[in-house]
């Protein structure tokens, strides 16, 4: 009886609890915002409503960081590149599928806004830079330098080395 018990008080023991608890939690969470709730941060970072999430598998320029266009002119490229994730969201919903958190806490996902993917589009326009060894988007990338789109049109420091001597 007393075993029979026992086996009772264990399969019994996990109800109620919520499932993260559990280690059963969804690795992936699927966020969104309508329109008027999305802001762009940076170039790539928006906030969608009371969450913040970094795009995924890019790195763009920091606001206030100083590049070269292809004249030689100084211009902010962090700026450039918000102004660029803005024009891919043009006032759209969006869609994030959020696969973990980055080491500030932020959820960290890849995005849509009416069917564009944001973490693409800003690599393909060039700016920002493909972060990590996934093949498409550093296909991506290498696209876009050939072609000399975005902040590789002219000069710029890796947004990470900027980052690391400011």
């Amino acid at each position: 009886m007393a075993i029979a018990g026992a086996i009772i008080v264990g399969a019994l023991s996990g109800v109620g609890l919520p499932p993260d608890l559990m280690g059963s939690a969804p690795r992936e969470q699927d966020w969104s915002a309508l329109a008027a709730e999305v802001r762009v941060v940076d170039g790539d970072t928006l906030r969608l409503g009371d969450r913040t999430l970094r795009l995924a598998a890019i790195d763009a320029p920091e606001r206030g960081q100083s590049c070269a266009d292809g004249a030689g002119l100084a211009f902010d490229c962090g700026a450039a590149a918000a102004e660029a994730l803005s024009r891919l969201v043009n006032g759209r919903s969006v869609l994030c599928t959020v696969s973990g958190r980055d080491r500030f806490g932020r959820g960290l996902g890849t995005c849509t806004a009416g069917g564009v993917d944001l973490n693409s589009g800003l690599v393909s326009s060039g700016w920002a830079l493909a972060y990590g060894d996934d093949p498409a988007m550093l296909a991506r990338e290498a696209l876009a330098r050939a072609s000399g789109r975005g902040l590789w049109a002219g000069n710029f420091t890796r947004p990470e080395d900027w980052r690391r001597r400011n």
